[in-house]
């Protein structure tokens, strides 16, 4: 019973952050899971003491998972859209794969912040809906070639910033969901390299 009503009063205090903020919240939702997890950052002492949701929250490993869920989120919205807008069927195709990819590690992901009470973003953050709301405005071999060249360099930033979260977070969970997601991105970009020698 005091398990529920901490959720719903946490709940309740979100949903009130939420308004006093105003519309700043809805433009980007990433900058505001960013804000979120840092006034919950208890790495800033010195004795490993945990927060008001008695889990240990530090920026690092935050940060990691708000941009994950961000790209992840980006990946599956840009994918849809190549299933629905790409002229070709290796673009088609490569859309699917990472909506359904993306959605699976998506989910993984949202699991673990939830134990760990990790605010992750709701909806794109800014610089992905616009990048986002350019794609949708072309179409045909304009969409393919844009979408294409999108992925390529989405994915190379995806597995730098995978393998220095493998290499250096102090979340075992989260270092390991980097580590198991790192092959599925480079398997992506060697994908995403052979269809963009076919439509550059």
């Amino acid at each position: 019973m005091m398990k529920t009503l901490n959720l719903i009063m946490s709940v309740a205090i979100a949903a009130g952050v939420l308004q006093s903020c105003g519309g700043n919240t809805q433009k980007d939702s990433k900058a505001f899971a960013d804000s979120t997890n840092q006034a919950k950052d208890s790495s800033k002492n010195d004795t490993a003491t945990t927060s008001a949701a008695g889990l240990t929250v530090s920026k690092e490993n935050s940060e990691f998972a708000v941009n994950a869920a961000n790209g992840g989120m980006a990946e599956v919205e840009l994918g849809k859209l190549a299933q629905e807008k790409g002229t070709s069927q290796a673009v088609k195709d490569f859309g699917g794969m990472m909506v359904n990819d993306h959605s699976k590690a998506n989910e993984e992901l949202m699991s673990l912040a939830k134990n760990k009470n990790i605010t992750l973003p709701a909806t794109l953050g800014k610089d992905e809906q616009e990048a986002k709301d350019k794609l949708a405005a072309k179409s045909g071999a304009e969409f393919d070639k844009a979408y294409v060249e999108n992925m390529l360099e989405d994915h190379k930033k995806d597995i730098k910033e995978f393998e220095d979260a493998g290499k250096n977070l102090t979340d075992p969970e989260l270092k390991a969901f980097a580590i198991k997601t790192l092959p599925t991105l480079k398997m992506h970009l060697a994908a995403i390299q052979k269809i963009h020698n076919k439509v550059k």
